[in-house]
């Protein structure tokens, strides 16, 4: 089981895990209900190196992203269900609207992102890059959604 972690802490593990000569995988998002998509999305970050790291949006910041009715599941629960998966390592909980402030302070060796993401408009590829890094980004599983889920628990569709 990972660790929910403040970012002062992420970067002192961060240290650490570059001293030993480890890669560190970067990746973020809300993680509102959680589903099958996002355990197979971090299955795959995972595998790219060998410390998985995720930023997770705090609830203001998923407001501001996504509208007054979400997030459905609090920030708290979010981080602590996200740590439990076994490809997780870290998490850290960040309150802007982009992770940008928490790449810049880790650094991470593999920046990734879902494939709807256009890798020239990811948040942090210059960092990563100007380090040395790679960006790269993993198809979703189709017909996984969070929105979906959404929708069939009010009524307007099914899953």
């Amino acid at each position: 089981m990972g660790d929910v972690v403040t970012r002062t802490d992420l970067i002192t593990i961060r240290e650490h895990v570059k001293l030993e000569g480890k890669s560190v995988v970067f990746t973020n998002g809300c993680f509102d209900i959680i589903h099958r998509g996002h355990i197979e999305y971090l299955t795959k970050a995972k595998s790219l190196g060998d410390v998985l790291i995720v930023g997770v949006n705090t609830d203001a910041s998923v407001r501001r992203l996504k509208g007054k009715t979400r997030p459905i599941v609090c920030q708290d629960d979010r981080a602590f269900v996200l740590a439990a998966f076994h490809a997780v390592d870290y998490v850290c909980l960040f309150d802007e609207d982009t992770p940008y402030e928490l790449i810049k302070a880790i650094v991470p060796d593999v920046l990734v992102k879902g494939s709807d993401w256009a890798i020239d408009s990811i948040v942090g590829k210059d960092i990563v890059e100007a380090a040395g890094g790679t960006v790269q980004t993993i198809e979703f599983v189709p017909d996984h959604s969070t929105t979906d889920i959404i929708k069939k628990i009010a009524g307007g569709t099914t899953y």
